[in-house]
């Protein structure tokens, strides 16, 4: 299966899982549910779920293991989605290529629809049926694992400062530093997600988690990148609303062709991270490559 299919394919088990676990409009409060859905049904590439799949398949685990745990860690990264588009944060009306929640929904309800999201990912993290054939010590690492990549050692740490850093000059660590937690954290935290649901021992686990370093920090490099020089239309958002607000990004600090020789670079590494784990880890390095090469 070339990386295309392979795409295509696991976003498909990942959609049709959020069906299951995601409440219906209908329910009440619908405005709420109504509100989440629209967020998570947006289209998005699902590539957090995936990397957390294919990490299971490369120890010789099948999806079926990690869906619920993939649709957990899509819900929190939508979450995160509909809080960094608020006006208190970026302020941004078009996500997706349709406008973002708060335009939608209002402010209130986006806020609160980020939130159900967030908790409802935790719920089904701590699924008793989902987790029937996991040993509770390890639904417990998993828990606490993901939150400690969400929360302010992570993903929330990095955004806040990824704000405090707009319009000034920082130094390359704290610009590492933001990238590694406000994206870098949830790419990371689904890898080892993937590799301990999938059964994977000490040193499978150490692969993995060098692999997911350097692949998350590929992803968010490659994403400045492309905010730079991406087509609006595949991005589906605002093209060079990092310049624009000042943000701290690795084009800015190290122009755009050491910024692209920095994103190949940790491709590199992330691929030769896997090599303990064989062929077995084939659509890993597919991924890695796709990563930096995406075009959205």
């Amino acid at each position: 299966m070339n990386i295309k299919d392979y795409l295509q394919n696991r976003s498909a088990l990942v959609d049709r899982a959020l069906e299951r676990w995601m409440p219906g409009e209908e329910v009440l409060p619908r405005s709420l549910h109504q509100a989440m859905r629209y967020s998570v049904f947006a289209g998005g590439k699902r590539l957090r779920p995936i990397l957390m799949i294919a990490a299971c398949e490369s120890l010789g685990g099948h999806a079926g293991q990690v869906l619920h745990a993939a649709c957990a860690m899509e819900m929190i990264h939508t979450y995160s989605l509909i809080h960094d588009d608020l006006p208190a944060m970026d302020d941004d009306d078009f996500r997706r290529g349709r406008p973002t929640n708060h335009k939608v929904y209002g402010e209130a309800t986006a806020i609160l629809a980020g939130d159900a999201l967030l908790t409802e990912a935790f719920r089904i993290l701590a699924d008793a049926e989902a987790n029937r054939s996991v040993p509770p010590a390890t639904v417990i690492k998993v828990i606490e694992l993901v939150a400690r990549y969400a929360g302010s050692q992570g993903m929330v740490g990095g955004q806040v400062v990824d704000m405090e850093s707009e319009g000034k000059e920082i130094d390359f660590p704290t610009l590492e530093y933001i990238h590694t937690h406000k994206t870098g954290g949830l790419i990371l935290a689904s890898v080892q997600v993937g590799a301990l649901l999938g059964g994977a021992n000490d040193s499978q686990v150490a692969a993995i988690k060098r692999f997911g370093g350097a692949a998350g920090l590929a992803f968010q490099v490659a994403d400045d990148i492309l905010d730079v020089v991406g087509d609006q239309q595949h991005l589906g958002k605002n093209v060079g609303s990092d310049q624009a607000r000042g943000k701290a990004t690795y084009p800015a600090q190290l122009g755009l062709d050491e910024a692209q020789q920095r994103a190949d670079e940790l491709c590199g590494i992330a691929i030769s991270a896997l090599a303990p784990l064989g062929k077995s880890a084939e659509i890993l390095q597919e991924l890695a490559r796709y990563i930096v090469n995406r075009d959205s």
